[in-house]
């Protein structure tokens, strides 16, 4: 319908502008999804739910076990009994439980350790592991 009054040409014209906005808008807002689809890509980003490995102390820390090295080894040692504690309770792995082990043999045939007891001189050294709380779990 065409008006010819001020009231209707408003209407008319503000129908006609409110279409071709609708219009643009469909236009714009295509392209828009369009580049918001590029950017709404994943993130790529690290699991969060991942656990970090667990290394044992001498590998993450890079120590080498040597026979010379007494106040190290002792630490390895029951201060009481003179055996050497087990990997469930020093949480050393496999490779460094043994190193360690032959390091204290090799410390004990050279006469730098005590066979049976820790020398009193490391009793309080700080504790590299806590004896009564083990990393796995065990029998006794």
């Amino acid at each position: 319908m065409f008006r010819f009054n001020n009231v209707g040409l408003q209407i008319y014209s503000s129908r006609f502008n409110i279409a071709k906005l609708n219009r643009n808008t469909l236009k714009s807002d295509t392209t828009s999804t369009i580049e918001h689809e590029k950017t709404n890509m994943p993130v790529q980003m690290e699991n969060p739910y991942v656990k970090e490995k667990v290394r044992c102390l001498l590998c993450k820390y890079e120590i080498q076990p040597d026979y010379k090295n007494v106040r190290l080894l002792s630490q390895f040692v029951s201060r009481f009994t003179g055996k050497i504690y087990g990997r469930h309770i020093t949480g050393l792995c496999k490779k460094q439980q043994d190193n360690v082990e032959c390091e204290i043999k090799k410390a004990i045939k050279a006469g730098l350790m005590a066979d049976y007891y820790r020398d009193p001189r490391f009793a309080h050294d700080p504790k590299l592991f806590d004896l009564d709380n083990p990393f796995r779990p065990h029998r006794f």
